[in-house]
């Protein structure tokens, strides 16, 4: 347990720019690459359906529940005022969440904890896995955190390192792809119920504002994580 504990609290070796920059490459394939991105796109639904969660809870609603579906869509439920600023808190959460999970794992990556990381992300999974509420939903999760175990705890230093930056770049640059997804459902009449239509409902600011807010969110949280990531100097 001393060394257990020793290997999260400890400072990892920087890794090298090739590394660092290879795991970009990789992500930025997982992300582009269709029948990948297909597979790999329910990771962003968990970060989403985490934020969507996780705002609820700091607002004071009661969180019934969250369900994610073989189509990378999701669902979170909870229970409160249908309007007002808790809800929408909760509503501004779910596109930015990813983007913005992605920028706080690559702050603690630039101070060197990789391993902390990955076990900080775990116990959010056990977490989150509390709150799922349908079988796909449990599966997803499970296999996902089956993955981040392996690689915590089998994995040597250095492949801990590279798929902690993996994870952080995947986060955020699938987070701006999701926000165009977003717009391309709602220019194809679909997507009527999608966050930004719900605070347009609440609010009477267009939908399309809130479209663009998540974008400028999402990118801008990628061009600060790309600084700290030590690709560009800061």
């Amino acid at each position: 347990m001393t060394e257990f504990w020793d290997s999260i609290t400890s400072v990892q070796p920087e890794p090298s720019l090739k590394v660092v920059i290879g795991t970009a490459v990789a992500a930025l394939i997982l992300i582009a690459w269709q029948p990948l991105w297909h597979l790999t796109r329910q990771v962003v639904t968990i970060a989403h359906e985490g934020a969507h969660g996780l705002i609820a809870a700091l607002v004071g609603r009661k969180l019934s529940g969250i369900r994610l579906h073989s189509d990378t869509s999701g669902v979170t439920v909870s229970r409160g005022r249908p309007t007002g600023p808790g809800m929408i808190a909760v509503l501004l959460a779910g596109y930015p969440g990813p983007a913005i999970f992605g920028l706080a794992a690559a702050f603690v990556l630039s101070r060197g904890y990789a391993v902390a990381l990955l076990w900080g992300l775990l116990l959010a999974l056990v977490i989150l896995l509390l709150q799922i509420r349908n079988l796909y939903g449990l599966w997803s999760v499970l296999v996902f955190g089956a993955v981040v175990f392996g690689v915590s705890w089998w994995g040597s230093s250095s492949v801990q390192s590279a798929f902690a930056y993996l994870l952080t770049w995947f986060l955020l640059l699938a987070a701006p792809r999701a926000v165009l997804e977003l717009q391309y459902s709602r220019r194809g009449g679909r997507g009527r119920s999608s966050d930004a239509d719900q605070l347009w409902r609440l609010t009477g600011v267009p939908a399309l504002m809130w479209v663009g807010l998540f974008g400028l969110v999402t990118l801008g949280c990628l061009a600060l994580g790309v600084v700290w990531s030590g690709v560009l100097p800061g």
